[in-house]
């Protein structure tokens, strides 16, 4: 199955008081490896968001499966689970690279939302269609 994938050194600032990886940051982690995705991906999608497109994140999780400690080096790897009228399911796994190995220390998920901007407020906006082809590289079925 391919995954995009993004690299991380975990540096003291994503530390707590013990010394391992607080937890919220595997959900900054997810969030930065969307928006590389997006850089490298599906630039044009830079422009609508000026032009009154949001991608709203309307549900998050992560489960956590090891400890990380700072100076780890993590692959992050996103995929689409599932892709609707104006909605998207990106899965990401976190691996601890190690040697020539690797082990998975999380895994985590994002339901996000297409929106216009409106002087009335948010509505729902059907998924780009660059954004659309972009993440179907990535689909796992």
């Amino acid at each position: 199955m391919r995954s995009y994938e993004h690299q991380h050194v975990v540096g003291f600032e994503e530390t707590n008081l013990v010394g391992n990886v607080y937890y919220v940051n595997h959900l900054r982690w997810q969030g930065r490896c969307r928006e590389m995705f997006l850089h490298e991906h599906a630039p044009e999608i830079l422009a609508e968001l000026e032009e009154g497109l949001a991608l709203v994140t309307i549900k998050c999780s992560c489960e956590y499966f090891a400890e990380l400690s700072a100076f780890d080096k993590i692959t992050i790897r996103m995929r689409l689970g599932a892709l609707s009228q104006n909605r998207m399911t990106l899965i990401f796994d976190f691996f601890r690279r190690q040697g020539n190995g690797e082990e998975i220390v999380a895994r985590g998920e994002q339901q996000i939302a297409c929106m216009r901007r409106k002087s009335s407020g948010l509505t729902a906006s059907p998924i780009p269609e660059i954004l659309r082809d972009a993440l179907q590289l990535y689909a796992e079925i």
